[in-house]
């Protein structure tokens, strides 16, 4: 998604007319609509006042991608095969309310998904301050895994939001959920270093600006 099609959708999800922001940023409505249509880009100046206003990095705003994830270095059949299926477990466990299974440990939530080869088990113990791994097997042998931290922070958390935009997650970002999500006076936000082969992040969620949820992961490859 390049800045155009960012600057545009994030209008629309405030609410605003090309007008409204204008006002807001202090330009022309000319200037929002040649920002939107990419006839021309904004100062420096412009943008953090974007950035501000719509509760996003400038960093963002300027990368012309998804995720901040980087490719995998060496393209691998194998890689693509676990992310597809990584993906396709996510939409069929905790974030889609399926296929919980019986605890493995005291007072753990538990999940699990299998196709052909693959088989992934999802396992956190606690509730507003949590804790958890998820794996994936392939013909028995384990070949990825990520564990994570949370917390909630404020009361208007939403756990159906977050499992919405866990739900959204893409294979150009496919450990947690997409970089930037959306809906209604929920955003979801999420910074990735490093690769699918070995990587770390935290996501955090915003309900009308205020900070009301937040979670470390890290994972990679297992070899």
């Amino acid at each position: 998604m390049i800045f155009s099609e960012k600057l545009q959708l994030l209008r629309k999800n405030k609410g605003y007319t090309q007008e409204e922001l204008a006002e807001k940023t202090g330009v022309s409505r000319q200037a929002i609509a040649k920002w939107e249509s990419g006839q021309s880009y904004p100062d420096i100046a412009n943008l953090i006042q974007i950035s501000n206003l719509m509760n996003v990095t400038v960093d963002y705003l300027v990368r012309d991608q998804e995720c901040s994830m980087k490719p995998v270095s060496t393209h691998s059949r194998d890689v693509d095969e676990i992310i597809r299926f990584r993906l396709k477990a996510n939409v069929n466990t905790y974030a889609a309310f399926m296929n919980q299974t019986d605890s493995t440990r005291y007072d753990s939530h538990d999940f699990r998904f299998e196709e052909g080869a693959f088989a992934y088990h999802d396992t956190y113990v606690g509730g507003e301050q949590f804790a958890g791994e998820e794996a994936v097997w392939k013909n028995g042998t384990a070949v990825y895994a990520m564990n994570y931290l949370g917390r909630v922070l404020g009361d208007n958390f939403s756990g159906n939001f977050l499992k919405e935009a866990l739900r959204a997650a893409t294979e150009n970002c496919p450990c947690r959920g997409p970089e930037f999500y959306q809906a209604g006076e929920y955003i979801y936000k999420s910074k990735v270093s490093g690769d699918f082969t070995w990587f770390q992040g935290y996501e955090e969620i915003y309900c009308n600006e205020e900070k009301v949820y937040e979670c470390y992961f890290h994972g990679g490859l297992i070899r």
